[in-house]
């Protein structure tokens, strides 16, 4: 079943992610687990934030990277992912204290797929959302076009 992008509400809207989440990094398991949260929002493909308790002991550790703010979920904090001998430097976030509407994002870490060796949704291997900025990840059935590439950060 598809899904198109533009049909995404703004603001966001988060839901259960019904698939089983895995992030791969430096040869190592990062992530894996079932009770991920999908944050869907117009324009930009489904970012995918899984349970802390679902990262493997040791893969992250804070970032020296700024807090960011977003104008729906509040400030997100970074971290830097290790897998093997390889750091990933900012290339996940959390919303450690998000506004009440996103309060169940508080424990969830969301990574960018294109710092990763592989992210997948059950067996289906995530592409990145284009750009620099955004974490979304791109599956068979998200249809667009999507927020990210070149020209579209007037959206």
């Amino acid at each position: 079943m598809s899904e198109n992008v533009w049909d995404y509400p703004r603001p966001p809207r988060l839901e259960p992610c019904k698939r089983r989440a895995r992030v791969e990094f430096g040869g190592a398991l990062i992530a894996d687990g079932s009770r991920a949260l999908r944050v869907l929002e117009t324009s930009h493909p489904p970012v995918i934030y899984i349970p802390q308790e679902d990262f493997v002991a040791g893969r992250l550790r804070a970032s020296a990277a700024n807090a960011t703010f977003c104008e729906f979920k509040g400030f997100a904090d970074y971290l830097d992912v290790i897998g093997g001998e390889q750091i990933a430097e900012a290339a996940a976030w959390t919303y450690p204290k998000p506004v009440a509407a996103y309060a169940e994002l508080a424990g969830h870490i969301a990574v960018y797929p294109e710092k990763m060796g592989r992210c997948l949704l059950d067996q289906e291997i995530v592409r990145a959302q284009e750009g620099d900025f955004y974490g979304g990840w791109v599956t068979d059935e998200i249809e667009g076009p999507l927020k990210g590439g070149p020209g579209t950060l007037g959206w």
